[in-house]
C-alpha cells in the first residue's frame, strides 16, 4: 500500500498510544504520502491551486455584483439629473415672479428685473467662491505616493539583488 512512516506503525494496536513511536518531523517532501497515495507536496500544491482559484472566483463574483449595482445607481441617478434640470428651468419662473412682484410694489419694471438679475449674479458669485475654496483644499494623496515610492525602491533593490546573486555563486 505504499510507504508507511513511523507515525502510522503500531506495535500492538492499542488505542492509548502506548505502541506508537514518536514522530521527530513532519515530512513535506515526496517521500511521505497521504492515505490515498498522494504525496504531501502534491496535496499542498493542490490546496494552493484550489485556494488561488477560489480567491479569483470570489473577486470575479464581487466585480459582477458591483457592476450590477453600479448600473442600478446610474439608472437611478438619471432621474435625479432630470429633476435638477427641470428645477433649474423652473427657477427662471421664480425669478420672473420676484421681478414682477417688485414692479407691483412700485418700482419701475426694468429696475425690478435689474435688481433680481444682480441678486442672481451675487448668489452665483458666492457659490463659485465656495466651490473654488473647496477645490483649492484638494491635495495629492501623499501617503499613497510615498508607499508607491517605497515599493519601487524595494523592487529595484530586490531586482538588483537577484541579478547579483548568480554572479556571486
Amino acid at each position: 500500500m505504499g510507504h508507511v512512516n513511523s507515525a502510522q506503525k503500531s506495535t500492538n494496536g492499542s488505542r492509548d498510544g502506548a505502541g506508537w513511536t514518536a514522530v521527530t518531523s513532519i515530512p513535506l517532501s515526496e517521500e511521505g504520502t497521504a492515505p490515498d497515495g498522494q504525496s504531501i507536496g502534491a496535496l499542498v500544491r493542490d490546496a494552493t491551486t484550489h485556494l488561488s482559484t477560489l480567491v479569483r472566483s470570489e473577486v470575479e463574483l464581487a466585480k459582477t455584483e458591483l457592476a450590477g449595482e453600479l448600473k442600478k445607481a446610474v439608472k437611478g441617478s438619471i432621474y435625479f439629473v432630470l429633476a435638477l434640470t427641470v428645477l433649474g428651468f423652473s427657477l427662471f419662473f421664480l425669478f420672473f415672479t420676484l421681478a414682477e412682484g417688485l414692479a407691483q410694489l412700485g418700482l419701475w419694471r426694468w429696475a425690478a428685473f435689474g435688481i433680481v438679475f444682480l441678486v442672481m449674479l451675487l448668489v452665483a458669485g458666492l457659490l463659485a467662491l465656495l466651490g473654488f475654496l473647496r477645490v483649492r483644499k484638494i491635495r495629492a494623496p501623499k501617503r499613497t505616493i510615498e508607499t508607491l515610492k517605497d515599493t519601487k525602491q524595494i523592487a529595484k533593490r530586490h531586482h538588483t539583488t537577484e541579478e547579483e546573486t548568480p554572479a556571486s555563486a
